[in-house]
């Protein structure tokens, strides 16, 4: 009887497994046979002689739009392909948003926005009735089964996305309701669909195609540095940045880029002129840095000026149009801004408007210089909404022309982008902000700690991660610091200090000590639990671990051999472990741990 109860166990398992895996397969063969549909701009499906071209080869599908007729036509977006009542609505997933701010995780039935910052709410991207929208690249985690995972390869011209609902996966391009004229074409972006129990390996793989589009802006090492915005805020002085080039020079010389945040302009676009701060020199402030054996690194928004700026007084023609031909409000179809708003944008796609940032970014870089940017509010440079110089030109070539005139005249400076859209950002940048900033409270610790483990497969593959700054200093507990450090270490990206570093205790001084250089490769977990990964550095094998929950608990690290164990900040001991090792975090808390 056991025996036949253990038969039956198995043959239901397998059952169940079967299905699992024909779920999967019903998936790829849906997507890969559903019809492709493109829509006019009224949201009317397209003539017939608008033919979608749709080819596989292997896991890409190349798809081009042609205009067989006589007369143009106005397109408002394709649907590459559908699957419909295949994957159950419970199925966990992740996906990527079309600005650095918005992340999705949950269930297709029950999405959980990941940040605060959602493209639909804050930044009022439109999406279809009934469906949430989505960006870039979206895994999809059926039970039982392989991952799948599908993204967009390229952004060269066209966003990319994903509508998801409880039992329905679109993937859709966005035309911008482009004039598509007769005998011509549009060549859309390239979709990529894996399947594999190996997560790592197909993020391998996607990365590996994404640089067949889009070459990685090389930078060897991950910047490391020091940030003025998360002790000073707007209200920085020359004597705050030179108290803490002074504490860095003697104590920590492995800081190397001084950045001056946001806060030392009159006005938004007008970056050259003298504000208030700094005795209105801020190129002395430059010029000391260097002078002191350090890189000076500079704040800049690029994509946007305020109403009082010189820029939108003197040069309306530059800017972004709305519908009536006038400079485009960012507040009338986005969000309008954080200081000094609304914004107005300025349009990559005029020539005058390359020619100014290609000067803007020479004179910071050989008059000032400057050597590491830090390029904040760039979603606006791809702005939704907007009439554009070149009316043939999406949201995302007017961007991409810009930031390419801003690499002319920054030269060799590192770039970092920063509340950017993502994708189009692919391989104009050299670091990528990975998270929402920072904060000294837990709550943000957690929040944009997920951010960041959800985007880690990007660091060294896209660009360099930059999980935001490491905080130190505050009146949260030891065990919440120790978390936000195992952390900010586990990303292997960027590292730059937002404390005053004046005030640091020696205790905390030694962490971010042994937090320079970083490793530059981000540690593997197991799971989207983000509790045990792994790091291989040239120093040997190291594991972080984290407890996310508010009560101790216990963790396990499998040990491949015997091996000591030490605490990498303190360099402690843990005693000679064999098989495998436990230790119990406090509520809150997280390690990094050196196997030796």
């Amino acid at each position: 009887m056991k025996k036949n109860c253990f038969l039956l166990s198995v043959g239901l398992l397998l059952c169940s497994l079967q299905t699992y895996a024909g779920e999967t397969d019903r998936f790829i063969r849906s997507l890969k046979g559903s019809a492709a549909t493109a829509y006019q701009a009224d949201g009317a499906v397209a003539p017939a002689y608008i033919k979608v071209i749709r080819k596989w080869n292997g896991d890409v599908c190349d798809v081009r739009v042609v205009n067989t007729g006589s007369v143009p036509v106005r397109l408002k977006e394709v649907v590459v392909g559908s699957v419909g009542k295949v994957l159950p609505s419970s199925t966990p997933f992740y996906a990527e948003g079309f600005q650095m701010l918005t992340q999705t995780a949950g269930t297709l039935e029950k999405p959980v926005t990941l940040g605060n910052y959602t493209d639909v709410g804050h930044y009022k991207i439109p999406q279809p009735a009934g469906y949430l929208a989505v960006y870039n690249l979206l895994r999809l985690y059926p039970a039982g089964d392989a991952e799948l995972l599908l993204g967009y390869t390229s952004s060269n011209r066209f966003v990319g996305r994903f509508y998801l609902s409880a039992d329905t996966i679109k993937a859709a391009i966005d035309l911008e309701n482009l004039e598509l004229a007769p005998g011509k074409e549009f060549k859309l972006e390239e979709l990529m669909l894996l399947r594999g129990s190996n997560g790592n390996l197909l993020l391998d793989r996607f990365a590996d195609r994404i640089h067949h589009f889009h070459p990685r802006l090389e930078f060897k090492q991950p910047p490391t540095g020091w940030c003025s915005w998360y002790c000073f805020g707007p209200k920085v002085t020359a004597q705050n940045i030179y108290d803490n080039l002074d504490y860095i020079k003697n104590n920590l010389p492995a800081l190397k880029y001084i950045q001056i945040d946001d806060g030392y302009q009159p006005h938004m676009g007008d970056w050259l002129e003298v504000g208030n701060s700094f005795g209105g020199n801020v190129q002395q402030v430059l010029h000391t840095i260097r002078e002191k054996g350090f890189e000076p690194a500079i704040w800049v928004a690029p994509f946007i000026c305020d109403s009082n700026s010189t820029i939108y007084k003197t040069h309306k023609d530059w800017l972004v149009k709305d519908a009536a031909g006038k400079p485009l409000r960012s507040d009338d179809v986005s969000f309008g801004g954080w200081r000094m708003k609304p914004w107005y944008v300025l349009d990559g796609t005029n020539p005058a408007v390359q020619q100014h940032l290609e000067k803007l970014f020479r004179t910071m870089r050989n008059d000032w210089g400057v050597t590491y940017f830090k390029l904040d509010a760039n979603f606006w440079g791809a702005i939704h909404g907007g009439y554009f110089y070149d009316k043939n030109a999406t949201r995302v070539e007017a961007y991409r022309r810009g930031m390419t005139a801003i690499l002319k005249g920054s030269r060799d400076a590192f770039i970092l982008g920063c509340n950017h859209p993502l994708w189009p950002s692919l391989g104009l940048v050299h670091g990528s902000r990975s998270s929402m900033d920072i904060n000294r409270s837990w709550s943000v610790f957690e929040r944009s700690g997920r951010e960041n483990l959800y985007r880690s497969w990007q660091n060294g593959r896209l660009w360099w991660n930059d999980p935001d700054c490491l905080v130190l200093t505050g009146d949260m507990p030891d065990n919440e610091f120790n978390f936000h450090a195992a952390l900010i270490y586990a990303t292997g990206g960027m590292l730059l200090s937002g404390d005053d570093l004046t005030k640091i205790s020696p205790e905390r001084l030694n962490i971010l000590r042994k937090a320079v250089p970083p490793t530059a490769h981000a540690a593997a977990f197991t799971n989207t639990g983000f509790e045990v990964g792994q790091i291989n550095t040239v120093a040997g094998k190291q594991v972080v671990l984290l407890n996310w929950q508010s009560s101790p608990k216990k963790l396990t690290v499998k040990l491949d051999k015997p091996c000591e164990v030490l605490d990498y900040w303190t360099g402690k001991s843990l005693g000679r472990h064999n098989g495998s090792f436990t230790l119990e975090l406090d509520g809150h808390d997280g390690k990094v741990l050196t196997l030796k």
